[in-house]
This record gives C-alpha cells, structure tokens and sequence, in this order.
C-alpha cells in the first residue's frame, strides 16, 4: 500500500511539474478598440465596424453621443482609442489640450442640415431662404427640435443658418433643444416637435420622419467629421482601425447613409 502511494504520488506530481512547466500559456486577447464616435455616425459606423470585426475577428466598443459631451469624456480620462467628431470645433478642442495623436488626425466626412418634419406631419412645402416663415410653420405652440445650439455641432450649424437667413430672431425663444442631433430627431420622429434641424444622414436614417427642405450649404460652416486617435490610445489595433475607417472598404457604407467622404 505505502509503495502504490508513493508511485501515485509521485505521479501526481510529475503531472502537475508539466502543467506548470511545460503546458502552453493561454493565447493573450486581441486588444479591444474603444471608438468615441458623434450620435449621427451610427448607422454607418454600425455597418462599417460589423464588416471590420466580420474580416478580423476584431470588435470594437463604441459610445455614441454629441461631440461635445465625448470630447469633455475624454478629457476627462474616458479611455478611448479613436476619437470622431462631427465639427471641427470638437476636434481643435482636444488638439489644443494635445489630447489627441496630431499625426493621425484626418477630415473624414461632409454633411448637410435638413429641415424635417414627421412623416403623416399635415406641414406642406417650405422653401427655406431669407426671412422664411419658420415661425409660422411651427405654429402657436409648437417648438424647433435642434441639438443644444452652443455645444452639440449640429445645433451650432442650425443656428448659425437661422441667423445668416435673418429668422433666429423670430424662433429663439421657442426652440426644444436636446443633449445630441438623435435626440432632436426623435423629438420629430414622435411628433414632439413639428419641425426639427436635423443631419441629412439623420433624416434618411428614421423612416418616421420626412425632409421638408435643405439648408444652403453657405449659410453656416462647412460640416465636416475629423477623426484621431486619442493621445492616450494603447491598443495595437485602433490605428488599423482608422486606416479602415478612412480607406475603400468603409467609403461605400458612409456613402449609402449619405455622407460625403472627403478627399485627401
């Protein structure tokens, strides 16, 4: 008896002497890729980062909002590898801070701002210029759905174009303003707001709403989306990421949302 315990225990520890010494180490986890991206790229990015993960196995994490609130995230140590605003703005504000990669940044993207209106809205044409009836459109009660008009860049854009066109004045007071362009959206798309400025790529994303007409490319800045990668990203695949993001495979998804993509 006292032999077959030795030569068991014995065993035992030579099986265990291999499982320490000699077994192969688990195989080390992809790097995940955190994306801070603007609220109006989601239905694009969604696709695009599907076809990303589809060809490498690869799943980045994204959080949607208005460039504003991810841009004070991450200057507030969010922990994001790749960083897409909708304005300029945004981006300049995290350069300025050098909290982002300088040599990384791009300008990604064009977009336009629509007037919109829900779909079984009774509201007919309106042909957006100087001195349109805006306010009258709204009627007596109703109110402009727009992103916050000094922070979130598709409000900033929207009251830039009512103030170029000389009817701010008339609907300032009665403006429903959201935390992110989504946000705005929904308001119409439910019927909360009889009108709303929205993103054109915003519009073609919700059924339940219709464009009633576009604002002139001239009566606010140019819309265009940079992209980075953050000062602080680790991950060894973000920057693959952003070459993605900005090369063939990307472009006809961005395009079918309605994005311009920008040439380099």
């Amino acid at each position: 008896m006292t032999v077959r315990r030795t030569i068991l225990g014995a065993a035992l520890g030579l099986v265990a002497s291999v499982w320490l010494v000699g077994a192969p180490a688990p195989a080390k986890a992809q790097d995940d890729v955190t994306v801070y991206a603007a609220a109006s790229l989601k239905n694009a990015l969604d696709a695009i980062t599907a076809k990303w993960q589809a060809e490498t196995g690869n799943r980045p994490k994204i959080s949607y909002a208005a460039s504003s609130a991810l841009a004070k995230q991450i200057e507030n140590g969010a922990p994001a590898d790749i960083f897409m605003s909708a304005d300029l703005d945004w981006m300049d504000y995290l350069a300025q801070r050098k909290l982002i990669k300088a040599d990384s940044r791009r300008n990604l993207l064009g977009n336009r701002i629509v007037l919109v209106t829900s779909k079984d809205s009774g509201i007919g044409a309106i042909k957006i210029g100087p001195g349109f009836p805006l306010a009258q459109a709204l009627g007596t009660d109703g109110r402009l759905a727009m992103g916050e008009v000094n922070s979130v860049p598709a409000g900033k854009y929207g009251k830039a174009a009512l103030e170029a066109l000389g009817v701010w004045p008339t609907v300032s007071s009665r403006i429903a303003q959201a935390d992110s362009v989504r946000a705005a959206l929904l308001l119409v798309s439910r019927g909360e707001a009889p009108l709303g400025i929205v993103y054109q790529t915003d519009a073609a994303a919700d059924t339940g709403v219709r464009i009633v007409d576009a604002f002139p490319e001239n009566t606010h800045p140019p819309i265009i989306y940079p992209v980075a990668l953050t000062a602080s990203s680790k991950s060894a695949d973000a920057a693959a990421l952003l070459a993605y993001l900005d090369g063939a495979a990307a472009r006809p998804l961005f395009e079918k949302q309605g994005f311009t993509v920008l040439a380099r």
